[in-house]
């Protein structure tokens, strides 16, 4: 049987997150400059998306650029976000045709004005799409944005706005950029590395994680579909017992 017609519609993650990694070193395999693996790495973004918005998935969060990758050769960030004008260019048509909205989280203030103002250009045109939340994690580490909630936070309860005392997660999650975005249920690294990188530390308190020894070039349709049913095979507890989660 496909992969595809293993998963159960009934059992969907309804946020998948993915750690997009391999690039370089898909290139470097291949004797080629890292840029080449970067360009390679948007057709698995494509299929991805793809793949996402055909099963049914409500959000998808791609960890596109940390605020970390600032500090790599400037000619590789160029390029990088120079392929990213490129993609949006290319494919803010087809995103509204497949009926997908595009959301960004991070510190975007922090990218050139070109590629910020193509950027808020294609999540206005799509903000009326009602089918899959592309959600797209640009400029972003989870201690910035930890950071920038508890500061934003603190102004609020020194300007008499908030009481100290009725802080908890729920009020405190408000000041996240990923507001109103459910938790991912599942989290896909691929390249193999056995680590979050500083992305959505808040948010994957209980996230199902699934690494790949995929590099991401070569990730596809195929592969997204196996993470799915590796996802919809396992047990999530939240803290709980087996025998509580059965009596549920």
């Amino acid at each position: 049987m496909p992969l595809k017609e293993q998963i159960i519609a009934g059992k969907l993650p309804s946020h998948i997150a993915v750690i997009m990694d391999g690039n370089g070193r898909w290139a470097i395999q291949r004797g080629l400059d890292r840029v080449f693996g970067h360009q390679q790495g948007v057709n698995a973004v494509r299929n991805v998306i793809e793949a996402a918005a055909e099963i049914g998935i409500g959000y998808l969060t791609l960890y596109a650029f940390s605020t970390e990758n600032w500090g790599r050769p400037d000619e590789e960030v160029s390029a990088l976000m120079e392929i990213m004008i490129q993609s949006l260019n290319k494919e803010t048509d087809t995103l509204i045709k497949n009926n997908i909205r595009m959301m960004t989280i991070g510190d975007v203030g922090r990218l050139a004005g070109d590629v910020r103002e193509r950027l808020y250009e294609t999540i206005d045109l799509t903000s009326s799409c009602t089918g899959l939340n592309l959600v797209v994690a640009l400029s972003y580490s989870s201690r910035w944005e930890i950071t920038e909630a508890a500061r934003k936070l603190a102004k609020d309860v020194k300007n008499g706005m908030v009481d100290l005392d009725s802080v908890d997660e729920k009020s405190f999650e408000i000041y996240l950029t990923t507001a109103g975005i459910p938790d991912p249920d599942l989290m896909i690294r691929t390249s193999g590395e056995m680590r979050i990188s500083n992305f959505l530390l808040w948010q994957m308190a209980y996230t199902e994680l699934y690494i790949t020894e995929v590099l991401w070039p070569d990730f596809g349709k195929e592969d997204f579909y196996k993470a799915v049913i590796e996802y919809q095979r396992r047990e999530r507890r939240f803290g709980k017992t087996s025998e509580q989660i059965a009596d549920n």
